[in-house]
């Protein structure tokens, strides 16, 4: 799940929410959109692999 930061960045964010927080996980900041989807895609990789 990516989401738009006010700074401009892009952030991962998991798609489940942390039960003990209520909140989801960050999986990391990107300056574009691009590179947030190239890392959501090897994100889903290892998670298989």
């Amino acid at each position: 799940m990516i989401r738009k930061l006010k700074s401009g960045e892009y952030r991962l964010y998991s798609r489940k929410k942390n039960p003990r927080t209520g909140r989801r996980r960050n999986l990391g900041t990107f300056k574009t959109l691009a590179a947030a989807k190239r890392h959501e895609r090897a994100v889903q990789f290892f998670k298989r692999h």
